[in-house]
């Protein structure tokens, strides 16, 4: 049963954004709290953003978002929220970590999301403790830090330390944090200000490929993107796929060309290139460690298949964003 927690005034959350933070990371975690306020007859929720040096952040969309002063101004609250993106680390150095394993213990709740988990993780304040990555991250979030109980869940609540993969996990962490603290009624409300009807559990597994319905009115087509999904770095030729789920091997090909119009071996290959291209975009692995952790055992066919799908080779595609 949800605990519903009368409160005397609205819940203090101090929220700290680094730049190359995602908008929607961002959005996640303001507009739950703005349409608590909006559905309830006083406000439950009072914010204030702050950034490493009080200085405007610029996110990855290019927008610039304001705050009202620096993490060094912080007191104390009910929550405190670190939504981090790309390159946490150089914004975030050893006085920053220092400061947040000091001021934690002044909040109720500390969040790290998407990459501000690596944050919580640096300050050593996750220890012993379960916690989540974006699922791109999940093998270095794991073995950078082998004191943590990684999951590969949607958002991870362990005591006062919460954790989430994402944006849209972000938004049901935040649902959860509505839900804990002023009832279910409240959480159900604020969903439907979004009209967000297919709220996760805790739980849930982060996928790499975002089903939406299809999993309702496809389930065995969703079933086999999922296989593929989990097997990304081991692939299965069609015929294992097909045994495994329990299908002819003619039934996984019509499923594959009548609901996405193409062959499933044609698309478990795009989605394994898929996943090669966000690790040659976002990481500094070798190109080896790439074509090992998409599933090809010689860097000449990854280089090989990675060129003809995005016309340039994988070398030359992470060359060309350095240049951007």
């Amino acid at each position: 049963m949800t605990r519903e927690m009368p409160r005397s005034g609205p819940l203090d959350v101090t929220i700290v954004l680094l730049p190359e933070s995602s908008i929607m990371s961002l959005a996640s975690v303001l507009d739950p709290m703005r349409a608590a306020n909006r559905v309830v007859p006083e406000p439950v929720f009072r914010w204030t953003i702050l950034s490493p040096e009080g200085q405007p952040v610029l996110l990855t969309c290019g927008v610039e978002v304001r705050v009202d002063g620096a993490f060094a101004d912080v007191t104390g609250g009910d929550a405190l929220l670190l939504i981090a993106g790309f390159n946490q680390d150089c914004y975030a150095g050893r006085p920053f970590v220092a400061r947040l394993k000091k001021v934690a213990r002044r909040f109720g709740i500390v969040a790290g999301i998407e990459s501000g988990c690596w944050l919580l993780a640096r300050s050593g304040l996750l220890d012993g403790r379960d916690a989540t990555a974006h699922w791109e991250e999940l093998e270095d979030f794991a073995a950078a830090f082998p004191a943590l109980n990684v999951r590969a869940d949607r958002f991870v609540t362990d005591g006062p330390l919460w954790t989430s993969g994402g944006a849209s996990p972000t938004f049901d962490m935040m649902l959860h944090l509505v839900r804990e603290r002023f009832g279910s009624a409240v959480a159900l409300d604020v969903a439907s200000v979004f009209v967000y009807d297919e709220t996760h559990a805790a739980t849930d597994a982060q996928p790499l490929v975002s089903l939406g319905r299809l999993g309702e009115h496809r389930p065995e087509l969703a079933a086999a993107i999922r296989l593929m999904e989990r097997t990304i770095d081991r692939p299965l030729t069609i015929a294992a796929l097909a045994r495994r789920l329990g299908f002819s091997t003619r039934k996984l090909e019509t499923l594959f060309v009548d609901g996405l119009g193409a062959a499933p071996g044609k698309y478990y290959l795009r989605l394994r290139l898929t996943a090669a291209q966000r690790l040659v975009r976002d990481t500094p692995l070798s190109m080896q460690e790439v074509a090992l952790r998409s599933g090809f055992d010689s860097l000449s066919a990854f280089s090989r298949a990675f060129r003809n799908h995005f016309g340039a080779s994988p070398l030359k595609f992470r060359m060309g964003l350095r240049t951007k």
